[in-house]
């Protein structure tokens, strides 16, 4: 699957911005703007979040207030509205998939460096069917049939970014204790390594493994995932797993920045590429 342009997750994040320095530029509060519109001014907020779409007639009428005027400027705003409401694959699974994936796929599929740390899991990306399913099931337990082969096959398709004809760079940094708990059985497990070993031979993916010698480290804070976009003006974007195992984005710079320096330094005391691949086979190779 191969993406034309930017996803519709980053056209709408776009947006949201223009917008927003198109409000503070005019020197006007949201409670002012909704009123002005004859909005609540909880849809304001909505369309500054990013959450919801805005129709061409209700930006047009938006950009007026804010005195832009210039036809160019307003085409290409428009413009942009409009790809961010184009719908795509993951599109299907709102209401199925937890809260924040679908935007985390939109934003994966449009980038062009993503890094991931994940101290107890396989990242999803990473993930055979079968330890996908085993911890699908178990994290939805009591969940229909249906749904739980719903949420597997959301993550299968999912991985369909590493095979694009031009892939992002992915790099993972995993603890010991994703390799060393038996998701599934040995089996299961045997099997998750070898595809871990294998995708790690691709010239665009790393994986690296932090030793249970390295002792405390700032990952045990949790899973995360930093991801960074090919044009300068699309500013990196964080994720964050919740206990509930929903995401939350962040696109805070500063907190932004943190989690990439905390992904640096458990780089550091990784075993790195090398090493990390041959602790891998000889992980798998132990588990026959």
């Amino acid at each position: 699957m191969v993406n034309d342009g930017p996803s519709p997750v980053v056209q709408r994040r776009r947006l949201r911005a223009e917008l927003r320095a198109a409000r503070q530029a005019a020197g006007l509060t949201q409670e002012q703007v909704a009123e002005a519109m004859g909005w609540s001014l909880s849809k304001i907020i909505r369309i500054e979040a990013g959450s919801v779409a805005i129709s061409t007639s209700d930006l047009k009428a938006l950009l007026r207030h804010y005195q832009i005027v210039d036809p160019g400027r307003t085409d290409e705003l428009v413009a942009l509205a409009r790809a961010a409401r184009e719908r795509s694959w993951w599109s299907q699974y709102q209401g199925v998939a937890p809260a924040g994936l679908p935007q985390l796929i939109g934003y994966e599929a449009a980038s062009s460096i993503t890094r991931n740390f994940e101290p107890l899991l396989v990242p999803g990306l990473l993930q055979t069917e079968e330890y996908a399913h085993v911890i699908i099931r178990k994290f939805a337990e009591g969940a229909a049939v249906e749904r739980v082969n719903t949420l597997v096959e959301i993550r299968m398709r999912r991985q369909e970014l590493l095979d694009q004809a031009d892939p992002p760079l992915l790099f993972f940094i995993i603890d010991e204790a994703v390799v060393r708990r038996h998701i599934g059985g040995k089996a299961v497990m045997r099997r998750q390594i070898h595809r871990l070993a294998e995708l790690a031979a691709r010239p665009n993916v790393t994986i690296e493994v932090v030793p249970f010698s390295a002792g405390a480290h700032p990952g045990l804070k949790g899973p995360f995932v930093a991801i960074e976009f090919p044009d300068p003006a699309d500013d990196d974007v964080l994720y964050l797993e919740s206990a509930q195992g929903d995401l939350i984005s962040r696109d805070v710079p500063e907190e932004v920045l943190s989690y990439r320096e905390a992904f640096e330094q458990l780089r550091n005391i990784s075993l790195g590429p090398d090493d990390s691949a041959a602790y891998l086979s000889t992980a798998a190779d132990a588990m026959m």
